[in-house]
C-alpha cells in the first residue's frame, strides 16, 4: 500500500520581505530602507516596538517590514500571508518544518535547514508597489551550505506548489518564483563550502532588481549611507547603515527576471 502524499499547505496570498537588523541600529535601518523604497513608517508594533511596516503611497500595499533583533547581526526572512494560518503551519510541518513559536494569529516556523519564516494572516493585500528609482526590492535570497541546499529546494518547492520552481541562471542557484502579482520571490543559493562548526548552515539576505544600470542604483544607495562591499559580474554586494548585507542585481526591475535583451 502506498503512503498518501502530504497535503499541501494553503495558498500564499501575499508576501513580505523582512529586514532584520540589531535593535540598537533599528532607527538606521528604518531611515535607509524607507528612503530606498520611497515609503513611510507605520506605527511601531511588538512588545518592545521592534516591528514596523514600510508603507508605500499611491494605494499600493506594503511588502517590506523591518524588525529589530536582540541577538546577532540580523539578516532577512519571509512572511507568508495566508487565509488559514494554522492550516499553513500544519502543512509546513508535514513537509519538514518545525514550529519555533506559535503566537495568537501567526506562527514562526523553521525550514529543514533552520531558516526562520512566518505564517501571518492575509488582510486583503493585492497591489504591488511600483519600481522606485529604477529598482525594486523583490527577492529574499537564501544562502545555504551544500549539505542543506537540496533539502531546502525540495521544501520550498513543495510548500509553494503554485509557484514556479526551476534552476537559476547559474548552477548554484534555484529560483522559486511566485504567481503574477505577488511582490517577493525566493532565490536559493548554494554556497561553495560548508559553514564553520557552530555556525548556522542557512541564512538570508535581500536582493534588489535594478535593471541594466546597477551602478546608478549603487551611487544612490551610497548617497543614502550604504557602503560598497564587492562587485561581482552579475551583482553588487552592499552594506546598509545598520550593518546588513544586501545585493543589487541586474535583473529586470519590472519582471524580476533576467535582463531584457535589445530587440
Amino acid at each position: 500500500m502506498s503512503t498518501p502524499a502530504a497535503r499541501p499547505a494553503p495558498a500564499v496570498r501575499w508576501t513580505y520581505a523582512f529586514v532584520d537588523r540589531p535593535a540598537r541600529r533599528f532607527a538606521r535601518a528604518c531611515a535607509f530602507w524607507t528612503a530606498v523604497t520611497d515609503t513611510e513608517l507605520s506605527g511601531l508594533r511588538g512588545d518592545e516596538g521592534e516591528f514596523v511596516t514600510l508603507v508605500p503611497g499611491g494605494g499600493a500595499d506594503a511588502c517590506v517590514k523591518v524588525q529589530g533583533v536582540a541577538d546577532g547581526d540580523g539578516g532577512a526572512h519571509l512572511d507568508l500571508a495566508v487565509e488559514d494560518v494554522p492550516g499553513f503551519a500544519a502543512g509546513a510541518t508535514r513537509l519538514g518544518a518545525t514550529t519555533a513559536a506559535a503566537h495568537e494569529g501567526w506562527s514562526v516556523l523553521r525550514s529543514p535547514g533552520g531558516l526562520s519564516f512566518c505564517a501571518v494572516p492575509w488582510q486583503g493585500e493585492a497591489k504591488r508597489p511600483p519600481v522606485v528609482a529604477d529598482s525594486r526590492l523583490d527577492q529574499v535570497c537564501l544562502d545555504l551550505a551544500p549539505s542543506v541546499f537540496d533539502a531546502e529546494v525540495a521544501f520550498w518547492s513543495a510548500l509553494l506548489p503554485d509557484w514556479t520552481s526551476r534552476p537559476g541562471s547559474r548552477s548554484e542557484f534555484h529560483v522559486v518564483e511566485p504567481p503574477a502579482g505577488l511582490p517577493i520571490r525566493i532565490l536559493l543559493q548554494r554556497l561553495d563550502e560548508e559553514r564553520p562548526d557552530g555556525a548556522d548552515p542557512a541564512s538570508a539576505h535581500l536582493d534588489l532588481a535594478c535593471g541594466p544600470d546597477v551602478d546608478a542604483v549603487r551611487v544612490r544607495h551610497e548617497r543614502l549611507g550604504a557602503l560598497l562591499v564587492a562587485r561581482e559580474p552579475h551583482w553588487t554586494v552592499m552594506r546598509d547603515p545598520a550593518g546588513g548585507l544586501y545585493c543589487l542585481t541586474g535583473r529586470d526591475a519590472e519582471t524580476g527576471g533576467l535582463p531584457r535583451t535589445a530587440s
